[in-house]
């Protein structure tokens, strides 16, 4: 995503541009499923001196405003994706702990699952869990 870009699309939102929030859109763009951690080094490594707090900041507003996707893995840091509103899903490697998108499981979990105790439910996220390729023995690798 260009400085361009990210500008536009926190304008279209009614967001303020500033340089840190261009920065964390152009970061999470380039690099998803990264931690608030990484998120403030590559920031920083782009701008220069900027406090922890603002990106965690940042972060807030990019997800209340449904710009950015806050993904809690248990046992991990929260990470962060662009990907908002398409009900992907996600497999995360149990060793490393990479993450890849995993695409809409369709209707083996429908949306009306909480009408029956009065919920409306607008978000179903389901993690799979495994060994990435990178984390496998050379004999896990062979069995399927």
């Amino acid at each position: 995503m260009q400085d361009l870009e990210a500008e536009a699309l926190l304008k279209e939102h009614s967001l303020r541009v500033t340089r840190p929030r261009v920065a964390v859109l152009a970061t999470i763009d380039a690099a998803p499923h990264l931690d608030a951690t990484a998120i403030v080094a590559q920031v920083r490594a782009r701008l220069g001196t900027v406090s922890t707090q603002t990106i965690y900041d940042v972060l807030s507003t990019l997800v209340d405003a449904n710009l950015a996707r806050r993904i809690a893995v248990p046992n991990s840091a929260a990470r962060y994706e662009l990907n908002t509103g398409d009900n992907h899903q996600h497999v995360v490697c149990r060793e490393c702990g990479r993450i890849h998108d995993v695409d809409d499981p369709g209707t083996a979990t429908p949306l009306s699952a909480g009408n029956k105790h009065g919920f409306e439910i607008d978000n179903v996220e389901v993690t799979y869990w495994g060994l990435c390729p990178n984390c496998r023995t050379p004999a896990q690798q062979t069995v399927r």
